[in-house]
């Protein structure tokens, strides 16, 4: 953290919402549309909104190294987790009902976080320093929110009586996100007040200058303006997915849809989190990697929640038993691997096997 984003960080976002405003007053090059002109842009979109979503990063970093752990990886984490809800609210808006999108995408970083993330920091961390410490006191009050929020709202719902199709009653889905969002509260209660300890990582942003004031209000304002156009170009990115997986024959499209999403989503979280992994600040890449799952869990199935309430359209949370499966799994490994205190390099080998069987899941179901 400290370091000035690259000039990258300033223009991309200009270029997305440029673009994002073209797509506003001229319709007829949007996604779907035949033709050279709306291809490219549709590319370009892409590529702008994963560019902004790095930018977002960078400054966001700015902005944490003036104000210091673990508001500057909260920080981080929440903007990711407002971008995840743009691009998610743009795909449910975007043509017929997709009901288990928000499940999908949901459970994509749960596992994408906790098996692939979660593995190659472990995996790089340990071949570089041999074993790594953590706080554990730390590390079991992530899981413990994680597991928890995971067990009720994406396994719960294939269980009560109102459940036969693994969707809430309208009760209990507004009931079940009100839980999430007070536990996520909670948690961020513990983790900047009451045990702020816990999260501590060993010599973390040691001997780095912290930005000036110039910098601070910089930062924050280029991190509104990358936040602004992802969001922007988030609604034709989603009709690009949607219109490129159309051509093949998937037996789960949204299941790939999901996983897509969450992996355009989490990539600028996973490369902080690894280089952190690698300068043996374990604890600072749990906070980045797990952090990111809380927050997802906690804030993007009530967010979809209220979507789906207002504009009418239902919302499947039930996972399928290869997938409740695989999370169970997952979490079961992420107490073992974390209840010592300590990790190696075999910790991080199993995460990624177990990732792997994930992705093998998405296309051969």
């Amino acid at each position: 953290m400290g370091k000035r984003p690259g000039i990258s960080a300033y223009i991309l976002p200009a270029l997305g919402l440029l673009l994002a405003l073209v797509f506003l007053l001229w319709p007829d090059v949007g996604p779907g549309t035949p033709g050279v002109l709306p291809g490219v842009l549709a590319a370009g979109s892409v590529a702008l909104l994963c560019g902004s979503a790095f930018s977002a990063v960078g400054h966001a970093d700015v902005v944490a190294a003036r104000l210091g752990q673990p508001w500057g990886t909260l920080l981080l984490t929440l903007s990711v987790t407002i971008i995840e809800v743009s691009v998610m609210a743009s795909m449910m808006l975007n043509g017929e009902n997709n009901p288990t999108l928000a499940r999908e995408s949901v459970l994509s970083v749960l596992m994408i976080v906790n098996a692939g993330i979660v593995g190659l920091c472990l995996l790089l961390g340990s071949i570089r320093h041999r074993e790594q410490t953590i706080q554990q006191q730390g590390a079991s009050g992530y899981l413990s929110a994680i597991i928890a929020l995971g067990v009720m709202l994406l396994i719960l719902p294939n269980e009560t009586h109102a459940g036969a199709t693994g969707a809430f009653s309208l009760f209990q889905l507004v009931y079940m996100s009100l839980i999430a969002i007070a536990l996520y509260a909670a948690f961020l209660y513990m983790q900047t007040v009451r045990y702020r300890e816990h999260f501590a990582g060993q010599a973390e942003g040691h001997g780095e200058p912290v930005p000036g004031l110039s910098a601070f209000l910089l930062a924050i304002g280029m991190l509104l303006a990358s936040l602004a156009a992802v969001v922007a170009l988030s609604g034709q990115v989603a009709a690009t997915f949607e219109d490129f997986l159309a051509q093949f024959s998937l037996e789960d499209p949204d299941a790939v849809t999901g996983a897509l999403v969450a992996t355009l989503i989490l990539l600028p979280e996973c490369i902080s989190a690894v280089r952190a992994a690698a300068r043996n600040h374990l604890q600072h890449s749990l906070n980045i990697a797990l952090g990111s799952a809380l927050a997802t869990v906690s804030l993007t199935i009530p967010a979809m929640a209220f979507i789906s309430v207002m504009i009418g359209r239902s919302m499947v949370l039930g996972l399928d038993n290869e997938d409740r499966t695989m999370l169970l799994l997952t979490f079961v490994l992420s107490v073992l691997s974390f209840g010592t205190g300590k990790t190696n390099a075999l910790n991080g080998v199993i995460h990624l096997i177990v990732f792997c069987v994930y992705v093998m899941l998405l296309f051969a179901p």
